[in-house]
């Protein structure tokens, strides 16, 4: 009786266990099996993709390295326009030169609203300013405003094309001191751009033995590879992760300290503030503020030109620091192109005066030699995640609104039915058969539409007199090819692998 009364206990037990592992068991599978059948719902016309797996999606067939090459091969397979599942996130990716053009050209505000971005919002307060701003009414009326402040500090004047001559100059006399020996160029390249989009914004520019401020510099470029790859896809999702404190210090550690050297910066400005003299664009966000104070909708408010300024300092750094590294690698290793653009530089700028601008009209070559640096270098493969800002049609597929939609710009400058020669340094795709400068319309480099780069007519400035100066007075050469085995740095861009140089002077 004794022997029945446990087994009875026994199997009650094992039964209660089970029950209990079944009564948690059931949910998650339920949860599980209606999260796959969501991810397989298709609307009417939807983009076809891969399957995706429960919970994941599709992330799994992504190179979180080199997301834009993935994606080039899914293309291959699904056609230009196909969908993804980023976990719970609906995705559509846009590859190719017409696609692209179709979207954001000629349908630009259907495609323009941007993501959260959760893990932004999370990291030192980070508020958005107006690159990662949602589309809205008052995204329109910050673009107007920065675009008009930009102007006004000097963008497309004759005063700002001599501040970068200037600037140019002291860049060449850092290159000059290294006597003809191999050094790494970045970090004086970096603080010679960044000294523009300062002077711009806090207006004046920091000296490149300023220890602070290579500091802040170091952090930046350190901050560029904790905001790809898998874990920060994870923590868009759920950022409760960040308040694990191991993880929130991977993932943030370099991105918190420079945000926060920003916000020093700019609070340090805002206490200096005169409304008498407008010095920056900093001082004339501040004048919106006190001007539209009553307005409680106002986006005009110190959050978001905290935002804006750390936006402005890395667009206004990143891309064109990193351009000027390939430009450099590029020219050494093909010194035939070098030494054309140096010839063009000779007969039009001369050996002593400061390049401008309306220059370039006379350089077609060294024009062409620019774009194609940009073209082949690819240095922002991915434009930032833009949304659906409204159900839409893109040739013929139903994307529905709040959708996340992925441009391959990558895919634009090397479409291979686009430009002769996608893969290779060849800067005579911007020429005519008489040697004269064409336009052509598959260059993206600055994106289209209602989020086209503001800074693009600053970009072009920068990038053809900091380079004529340089080549104006030195002839680079690298001091090791082998370092182009290494795929370089993903992160925001991409940029080559660390090289030394050499910088002989004329």
């Amino acid at each position: 009786m004794e022997l029945v009364q446990k087994m009875s206990s026994l199997l009650f037990t094992v039964i209660r266990n089970d029950l209990m592992l079944l009564s948690f068991l059931l949910p998650l599978f339920t949860l599980l099996f209606f999260d796959f059948m969501k991810r397989r719902r298709r609307w009417s016309q939807y983009p076809p993709g891969p399957m995706p797996l429960p919970f994941i999606g599709t992330i799994m067939q992504i190179d979180s390295r080199k997301p834009h090459l993935s994606f080039k091969q899914l293309s291959k397979k699904y056609g230009n326009i196909y969908s993804l599942q980023n976990f719970y996130t609906n995705v559509v990716v846009l590859n190719g030169y017409k696609t692209v053009k179709e979207a954001i050209g000629h349908n630009s505000e259907d495609f323009a609203d941007r993501p959260p971005f959760v893990m932004q919002n999370h990291i030192a307060d980070y508020k958005q300013g107006l690159i990662l701003a949602r589309y809205n009414q008052t995204y329109k009326e910050l673009r107007k405003f920065l675009l008009t402040a930009l102007k006004e500090f000097g963008m497309g004047k004759k005063s700002l094309e001599e501040q970068v001559a200037k600037e140019a100059e002291y860049l060449c006399s850092a290159f000059k001191s290294q006597e003809g020996l191999p050094f790494d160029p970045h970090y004086l390249l970096n603080n010679a751009v960044s000294n523009i989009i300062c002077s711009l914004t806090f207006g004046h520019r920091f000296d490149y033995e300023d220890q602070e401020f290579q500091k802040l510099l170091l952090l930046f470029e350190n901050s560029m590879g904790e905001v790809v790859g898998l874990l920060p896809q994870l923590i868009e999702i759920a950022p409760c992760l960040l308040y694990i404190p191991t993880l929130r210090k991977k993932i943030s550690e370099n991105q918190s300290r420079m945000i926060a050297y920003i916000y020093k910066m700019v609070k340090s400005h805002i206490d200096t503030w005169d409304s008498s003299c407008r010095r920056d664009i900093i001082d004339a966000f501040l004048e919106e503020i006190k001007k539209r104070k009553k307005d409680v909708k106002s986006g005009f408010n110190y959050d978001r030109l905290y935002g804006m300024i750390v936006e402005l300092f890395g667009a206004g750094t990143e891309t064109v620091t990193t351009t000027l590294r390939w430009a450099l690698v590029y020219l050494s290793l093909y010194p035939e192109v070098q030494r054309k653009v140096q010839e063009e530089i000779n007969e039009v700028i001369g050996k002593n005066r400061s390049s401008k601008t309306e220059d370039q009209a006379s350089m077609p070559y060294t024009h062409a030699v620019i774009n194609e640096i940009q073209r082949l270098a690819d240095v922002t493969p991915l434009m930032l995640p833009h949304v659906a800002y409204r159900d839409t049609v893109l040739q013929g597929f139903f994307i529905p609104k709040g959708t996340t939609v992925l441009i391959n710009l990558s895919s634009v400058l090397k479409d291979e039915t686009i430009w002769e020669k996608p893969l290779t340094f060849y800067p005579e795709h911007f020429l005519d058969e008489k040697g004269q400068y064409v336009k052509r319309e598959a260059f993206l480099p600055f994106s289209a539409g209602s989020r086209m780069c503001l800074g693009e007519q600053l970009a072009k400035t920068e990038l053809f007199i900091f380079l004529t100066t340089l080549l104006q007075n030195f002839t680079f050469r690298l001091s090791d090819k082998s370092m182009l085995k290494d795929d370089g740095r993903w992160g925001f861009t991409i940029a080559p692998p660390a090289f030394q140089i050499q910088a002989l002077p004329r």
